[in-house]
């Protein structure tokens, strides 16, 4: 039995090759990525859920409000010493009240939270806020 006989075995016009099959990608549903809107739409949903889509967002550049914050505690190793402080001449905007200062500080800044101010003048120090237009919303 030759290839061509092989080719004509089936009891119907398609000749034992399926109603597709036989011609380029037919019955695999094409080549590819072929279909993946038509007819592969469960695969693609099963095995890439985020196709489809927008996905975060990115918040417009002049509505960012970033600032360079400091904890109360890095405070007096930055000091090294000292009794005083100015933050915003190293360019740190506002100082946050995380962790414990010992040390009597005079601190210069931008902004700084409420929690921050009551743990340096517990200690002994001030805290001198040049930034009267600072908004506790901001940070």
């Amino acid at each position: 039995m030759g290839k061509s006989s092989q080719k004509h075995r089936g009891r119907c016009r398609t000749n034992g090759r399926g109603h597709k099959a036989g011609r380029g990608a037919g019955k695999r549903g094409g080549r590819g990525n072929a279909g993946m809107n038509k007819h592969r739409v469960m695969t693609r949903i099963k095995y890439m859920p985020h196709h489809w889509g927008m996905h975060g967002f990115n918040r417009d550049q002049s509505l960012r409000n970033v600032s360079v914050t400091i904890n109360v505690g890095q405070l007096e190793e930055l000091a090294n010493g000292a009794s005083e402080v100015d933050l915003t001449a190293l360019g740190i905007d506002k100082v946050l009240g995380t962790g414990q200062i010992r040390t009597a500080l005079a601190v210069t800044v931008e902004g700084a939270s409420e929690k921050a101010v009551e743990k340096i003048e517990a200690a002994g120090g001030s805290v001198d806020m040049d930034g009267d237009e600072w908004d506790e919303d901001d940070a």
